[in-house]
């Protein structure tokens, strides 16, 4: 384990995380949402340091990012957890459990940049699940890749404070960020979050000149049109005009297995034209056949 970075103490032991928006109560013993961080003896440690569940050698472009270093790969981690609770997680076998409840390695952040130069990957890519709730482990490998010349990418839903952003902001040389919904009441429902940290964690990131790019998982029945559109619209209005968009396909996972059906090809051509009116110059599907672009 390793101490937490933002945290507060309270009476009792009672520990108050700082990490991200749902600000965790924690009582000795006791969890944060995330389930990654835990109060021991009246301070807040991270589970997850220094231990991954997952590592691949990815192509670049399955983050997604396609206008980052294309053609390339990254060397893929990802420890337990996650402080969203997305009904149709793709990966709830290993987001939505604690550190110890599945296999793991023991990869210190100087390992983990040895790793990487074995198998020659000048780009490591924190991924899969969370990245941010194990944060001070990307965060000290985020560090050490730059100071060994390689780069980072962030692939996360961007629910963050912003001190904590802002200092591993300059550390990440690409990210992209999931902007789920664009309606408070269904970010909450969906996924136990809520939209506006994420839109201010795409604004930091731009300021901190990080290459961005955003997914929008497409569930059917979860927005309108008028809602897509006005989510198209804010990002042409705050400069995001160029930021690549990729509309990704749903199918049924996790707890959307009933009543729920793939998103329709047409559903997300409609989409694509519709970001394009709205003045965004890049916009891929995903989890389509080639044909379906």
């Amino acid at each position: 384990m390793k101490e937490c970075l933002y945290y507060t103490k309270l009476e009792d032991d009672t520990v108050r995380c700082e990490l991200c928006p749902h600000h965790c109560l924690m009582k000795p013993g006791n969890r944060g949402l995330c389930r990654s961080r835990v109060n021991h003896e009246g301070h807040l440690y991270s589970e997850a340091y220094s231990h991954p569940c997952a590592l691949a050698i990815d192509p670049i472009e399955k983050k997604p990012l396609y206008h980052f270093h294309p053609g390339e790969e990254c060397l893929s981690l990802a420890c337990t957890g996650c402080n969203l609770r997305c009904k149709g997680c793709q990966n709830h076998d290993i987001s939505q459990i604690k550190p110890g409840d599945t296999d793991f390695y023991q990869l210190s952040p100087e390992e983990l940049i040895s790793t990487a130069r074995k198998h020659r990957q000048n780009i490591i890519a924190y991924t899969y699940t969370e990245p941010l709730t194990w944060y001070e482990y990307t965060l000290d490998c985020a560090q050490l890749a730059h100071k060994n010349g390689m780069m980072n990418v962030l692939v996360s839903a961007g629910y963050i404070n912003e001190e904590p952003l802002r200092q591993i902001a300059p550390f990440l040389d690409a990210a992209n960020i999931d902007l789920k919904y664009f309606n408070d009441e269904t970010y909450r429902r969906m996924s136990g979050a809520s939209l506006e940290p994420i839109l201010k964690t795409l604004k930091i990131l731009r300021e901190h000149h990080v290459w961005l790019e955003i997914t929008h998982l497409m569930i059917p029945g979860t927005e309108t049109a008028e809602e897509f559109r006005s989510m198209c619209c804010w990002l042409s209005q705050n400069g995001f005009s160029n930021t690549p968009l990729h509309l990704s396909r749903f199918f049924p996972r996790y707890q959307l297995q009933q009543g729920y059906a793939p998103t329709p090809i047409a559903t997300l051509r409609k989409a694509k034209d519709i970001a394009r009116e709205e003045g965004i110059r890049h916009v891929y599907l995903g989890n389509v056949p080639p044909s379906a672009e």
